[in-house]
């Protein structure tokens, strides 16, 4: 308990931001999507599909189903997500029964709940991933399945994962126009929340073949303030060495990036790549990843 209450007041701020996720998720749910007959995934659509059928609260059943899996991830994860995934999953849940009471509905837009929906579910789940916390269910699953398949975005997983529930709601209910629209829902929620865990994919990979390479090394180092890295290439026809210049940068920096390599040589040959994502100095820290 010492434990715990030690944690609590050294990481107040990212508990309150997991709070604040929690009724971010919860009003997406119970004031745009359930109003509008649109099956949420995971274990939450599963308990929404038992609401259905019986009555019970959505929110009780998600953290009933839940027990099994956070015993699981106990072993795995360790106290502080524990700790983090049980304020997102308990908050959530108890979020959405309570908003329930209120029987509020955004919108009556079928396609503009799907797609705020998804905004805000996206937003709220995304700011309870970025403080290493889930909201239980899928959530805890996808983690799993992030770790040991670290080039899977998280809400990828989510996705193809929640893609099971809203198929077995299409079927049993015979609702595949809500089904459809779900999937509006899950794709705009997770572009959503690859966007807050990963940022706007605005970083580049640039390989620069030059007969300068160092004066094009240092322009980028004085001009750019990034660092490069030498390579030795050869022609494959010609069978000439080639040098290359290997350097990471903003995509807002490619245009001071030509201008240099302009500069200093005309007949450079420049490839620039979209980099899914850039560790170290000047970028993320990679030992906050997951």
């Amino acid at each position: 308990m010492d434990k715990i209450k030690a944690f609590l007041k050294t990481d107040g701020k990212a508990v309150a931001v997991n709070l604040v996720g929690c009724l971010i998720a919860g009003a997406s749910f119970s004031f745009l999507t359930y109003p509008n007959n649109i099956v949420s995934g995971g274990l939450t659509g599963i308990a929404q599909i038992l609401n259905l059928l019986l009555g019970l609260p959505v929110g009780m059943m998600i953290i009933v189903m839940n027990v099994p899996l956070f015993l699981v991830a106990w072993r795995q994860f360790g106290l502080r997500f524990i700790i983090y995934s049980l304020i997102g999953m308990v908050g959530s849940s108890l979020a959405i029964d309570f908003f329930n009471l209120f029987h509020i509905r955004f919108t009556s837009d079928i396609l503009l709940a799907a797609v705020y929906g998804g905004l805000l579910k996206g937003l709220g789940y995304g700011l309870i991933f970025y403080v290493g916390g889930t909201s239980g269910g899928t959530d805890i699953l996808s983690r799993m399945l992030r770790r040991k398949y670290g080039y899977i975005q998280l809400g990828t997983i989510g996705l193809v994962l929640d893609a099971t529930v809203v198929a077995a709601f299409a079927i049993i209910f015979k609702r595949a126009d809500a089904a459809m629209y779900t999937i509006i829902t899950m794709f705009v929620s997770s572009r959503v929340v690859n966007l807050l865990l990963y940022g706007s994919f605005n970083s580049s990979v640039c390989y620069i073949v030059t007969v300068h390479p160092h004066d094009i090394a240092q322009a980028i180092g004085d001009r750019l303030r990034r660092g490069a890295t030498l390579l030795k290439g050869e022609g494959a026809y010609s069978g000439e060495e080639r040098d290359v210049v290997l350097c990471a940068v903003k995509r807002q920096q490619i245009p001071s990036l030509k201008k240099i390599v302009s500069d200093i040589d005309g007949h450079a040959f420049v490839i620039v790549t979209q980099s899914h994502e850039v560790f170290g100095k000047n970028f993320q820290n990679i030992e906050k990843t997951d």
